[in-house]
């Protein structure tokens, strides 16, 4: 796949570069391309504008902060067509005047969406064993192509297996789920080594 990551701080480049590993193709989407060269040091990754991304990618993973959040969605433009992954969270603050990143992207955007990656901290997305198996990825939204490439790019990330919370009227689940995983991991002190697994019987 071609991909676009903007927001190429620790969940967005850590997951570029399992993807680059997987062979997609990843172009980081920067305003500044001079000021990223160092990520086309690394095979498959190329740095480009974001109007560049725009053009040379079919997929998207916009993982910025909040304040960010409205700015890039413009800065996008029109998606039609293309597949973006919100990454964001909206649990501590709101993307004024929209309840969270996936309302902004879906009122400006128009791309194919679905809520995914948000749910766990970057080092679980760099290292997503744990005693040898395995975490979960989960995920929320209504549109089937948006999540198959969503259940791909979980397993190309390490994930054994990513969950369906259900259609965008579960996102603010998905990102009430990842409050209680910031909850656990500094609130209460249990470190941010720990993750969700589903667990049958």
């Amino acid at each position: 796949m071609n991909i676009a990551v903007i927001g190429a701080g620790k969940v967005g480049g850590t997951l570029a570069e399992k993807w680059a590993k997987k062979g997609h193709k990843i172009n980081i989407g920067v305003k500044d391309p001079s000021s990223k060269q160092h990520w086309n040091e690394i095979d498959n990754i190329s740095v480009s504008s974001l109007n560049d991304a725009v053009d040379n990618s079919e997929v998207f993973l916009v993982a910025v902060p909040v304040p960010a959040i409205v700015e890039i969605a413009e800065s996008l433009g029109d998606l039609s067509g293309k597949i973006l992954i919100d990454a964001t969270n909206s649990v501590f603050a709101k993307p004024q005047p929209y309840e969270n990143g996936f309302s902004a992207f879906q009122s400006i955007n128009n791309a194919k969406l679905v809520k995914g990656f948000n749910t766990t901290g970057f080092e679980n997305l760099y290292d997503t064993e744990y005693e040898g198996k395995p975490i979960d990825m989960f995920m929320a939204g209504s549109d089937e192509d948006a999540k198959d490439v969503m259940r791909q790019l979980s397993k190309d990330a390490g994930f054994e297996n990513c969950y369906d919370f259900g259609g965008d009227d579960k996102v603010g689940l998905v990102e009430q789920f990842a409050l209680a995983w910031i909850n656990l991991a500094i609130m209460q002190g249990e470190g941010r080594n720990i993750a969700f697994k589903v667990l049958k019987r």
